[in-house]
């Protein structure tokens, strides 16, 4: 009868379960799982083989009471003792496997099953008796202060009341550290509470893409910062210095898919979480963007080399578009038809599309990638997004704040790399839509590659801007609208100002603009009176004086010659002072190529004898982006809104990027694909419409041909 009893009570025994298989983008967030999961089932897993690369083997790692597996019997004490003493089980045979396989990391179990019970407190596992790497420190600190082992954990009791260690642990940790061969971060602690994975590697320290010297760009893969396996990478040169900021790795292949598997996994449930928990986070992320802005204008003027205050600007108007998507719920609200049928009601949704991708320019290292991920997750999508290979880190820092806002694992994703990646984003059959800005060739291959694979594309390329200056213009506001226009950010930003119209003739503004722009400091962006910093790359400056050159040659005149400047302590930086060139014809290189591709502090102007002939020059160029007329005639000012061919104009202000409400408007073929950015135009672009048609009728009442 008693064995019977014992018995029953043996196969009421909580069982401990295995980790449900699966599939990861990693190794260490298969590791995670399989801990984490441990943990609820009362057991502790620990890693007993590794391949890093390859497979990684995880076992039990014991620390429970041992289960008596014989059959109970009436016996003495004395054969109990002995029995247990010589019944002692020496391994788990409970082991699961993670094999990688496509760039993924598949688990798989091979022994379930466990032959000890489980902890019904995971602090009684050893492993919990550990120490953490500061408290270690402080043991070393202590032992030299003279302090004795009790002494030593009274103290470290007074910051850990949990702590479980004895004064014998304390005194392992100081002969250890006597003998000098053990490191500290050995004694890690496990925080079962927290993993459940007992190794060293996983020790809470400087993640390794920040110990390298220069520090490697990581790429953000399911909520992860990973330093890429890659070898290639690419220098992020400080213009103004011409020191290395940082590495920006070449995204794998196997990287890339891992990212766009865990957009995919993450979409499920965020395209199902409220809106209303969608929007919080997002004005949390702006509160912390504003707590971290100077942090970021930093970086932008580190990598980039704007001014601080254009950089501070750079980030201030994403931040509109955060604070824009905040209240986007009420902006994806659909539409409802009420009885179109018999009994029959109609509505429209707006759902996500899925995983979405983004490649950014160099030009706005923080308003572009705001740009788009903003929007897009906010309206339930996932996002990769691909920075500037020139200057990554804003992205990286806002994606490091988006997670502290509280956006899940997975919801935003980061990869680095040039041409290649752009290639793989176009192709690969999970990403829904791409959103590009930059350059027009890149932009047409982008647009050709990504629409042919049925994606949803949008892409703003190119574009320069011009401005037609009237004779009765107020002198002081345009000469400060030129000067503002087309020389700040270096020129090198889609909504810089690159040639200027005279109506009448450039005479009367010639000498006063040229003051002007000879006043601007050029220096370092990080100095704070800083109006030109140096643009972004030896290979631009190259370019830019050749242009200059080809520009004389072919008769225009150099007014102001910005090529030979000279910023003391910074002679090696890619400095170019503020350059104006007239007597400039459509016919010349100049004008066709700094229309066409962002370029840098370079003013051209050209010279026209009414206002018909001044718009006609604006529309025969396909690459003009927004023009702006100063005047003080309403009339001139309906007759130029009316009649040009842009897609943003300005009335006595410059062209601007558009607040996050109002459509950014750019027609072809600055703007390829099917919806626009920004605004109402943004949201429909990240989301797809659902028309639904219901009918409810009485069955209870209706016969069964109404049923």
């Amino acid at each position: 009868m008693m064995d019977i009893e014992c018995s029953s009570e043996l196969n009421e025994q909580p069982q401990m379960l295995p980790p449900p298989p699966g599939t990861f983008i990693d190794r260490e967030e298969l590791i995670q799982h399989v801990g984490e999961f441990a943990v609820s089932q009362g057991y502790v897993v620990t890693i007993k083989q590794s391949k890093r690369d390859k497979v990684v083997v995880l076992g039990c790692d014991r620390g429970g009471v041992y289960r008596n597996r014989r059959k109970p019997i009436d016996e003495s004490a004395e054969c109990i003792r002995r029995r247990r003493t010589g019944s002692r089980l020496t391994n788990c045979p409970f082991e699961v496997v993670g094999k990688k396989d496509d760039g993924l990391w598949v688990l798989t179990v091979k022994n379930g099953t466990h032959n000890h019970e489980p902890l019904k407190d995971i602090a009684e596992h050893p492993s919990a008796r550990r120490f953490s790497e500061k408290e270690v420190l402080l043991i070393k600190e202590m032992t030299e202060a003279g302090l004795k082992p009790r002494q030593i954990l009274k103290r470290l009791r007074q910051s850990n009341p949990d702590l479980l260690s004895t004064p014998k642990h304390v005194y392992n940790v100081k002969a250890k550290l006597r003998q000098g061969n053990m490191s500290v971060r050995n004694y890690k602690s496990l925080k079962p509470q927290k993993s459940a994975v007992r190794n060293n590697y996983l020790s809470v320290m400087e993640p390794s893409w920040r110990q390298h010297n220069p520090p490697r760009v990581p790429n953000l893969i399911g909520g992860r910062f990973v330093d890429s396996q890659s070898f290639a990478s690419i220098d992020v040169i400080n213009p103004a210095t011409q020191e290395v900021v940082s590495q920006v790795p070449l995204t794998t292949n196997e990287e890339f898919r891992a990212a766009v598997f865990a957009a995919k996994r993450a979409f499920p449930s965020w395209r199902n979480t409220p809106s209303t928990i969608r929007q919080r986070i997002m004005f949390k992320f702006q509160e912390l963007i504003r707590r971290d802005i100077d942090k970021l204008a930093m970086n932008i003027t580190n990598e980039h080399g704007k001014a601080l205050k254009d950089a501070y600007d750079d980030v201030l108007c994403g931040l509109e578009v955060v604070e824009h998507a905040c209240g986007l719920a009420n902006l994806q609200i659909g539409e409802f038809v009420s009885n179109i049928s018999n009994g029959v009601d109609s509505y429209s949704i707006r759902e996500p599309l899925g995983v979405c991708a983004g490649i950014c320019p160099f030009d706005f290292p923080a308003m572009i990638p705001l740009w788009m991920f903003s929007t897009a997750v906010t309206c339930g999508n996932t996002f990769i997004l691909k920075p500037s290979e020139k200057d990554p880190g804003a992205a990286v820092m806002l994606a490091e704040l988006a997670a502290e806002a509280g956006l899940p694992n997975g919801v935003l994703n980061i990869v680095h790399g040039s041409n290649e990646i752009i290639s793989t984003i176009c192709d690969d059959d999970d990403i829904k839509a791409v959103s590009f800005v930059g350059p027009s060739t890149a932009g047409s291959y982008v647009y050709s590659r990504a629409s042919a694979k049925g994606k949803r594309v949008q892409c703003n390329i190119g574009a320069k801007n011009h401005a037609v200056v009237m004779p009765d213009a107020s002198m002081d506001t345009t000469l400060n609208a030129l000067v503002t226009a087309g020389f700040g950010g270096a020129g090198q930003k889609r909504m810089s100002l690159s040639t200027v119209v005279f109506v009448g003739g450039l005479t009367p503004w010639e000498d006063k603009l040229v003051e002007r722009a000879q006043a601007l400091r050029v220096q370092p962006g990080t100095e704070p009176d800083t109006d030109i910093g140096p643009v972004i790359s030896k290979q631009a400056k190259e370019l830019i004086c050749r242009l200059i050159q080809s520009s004389v040659g072919s008769g225009a005149k150099l007014v102001v010659d910005g090529r030979n400047i000279l910023v003391p302590g910074y002679e090696h930086g890619n400095f170019i002072g503020p350059t104006i060139l007239s007597n400039v014809k459509v016919s010349m290189e100049c004008y066709k190529l700094i229309q066409e591709e962002t370029c840098g502090p370079v003013l051209l102007c050209m010279e026209a004898d009414n206002i018909e002939e001044a718009i006609d020059i604006v529309n025969r160029n396909k690459y003009g982006n927004g023009a702006s007329i100063f005047t003080t005639s309403g009339v001139t000012a309906r007759k130029f809104q009316t009649e040009i061919e842009v897609g943003q104009v300005g009335i006595n202000i410059p062209i601007s990027a558009p607040f996050p409400f109002s459509c950014f408007t750019s027609l072809k073929p600055l703007f390829a694909g099917d919806i626009n950015f920004d605004g109402k135009a943004g949201i429909q672009f990240y989301t797809q419409i659902k028309t639904v048609s219901q009918q409810w009728k009485d069955v209870a009442a209706g016969t069964s041909s109404d049923v």
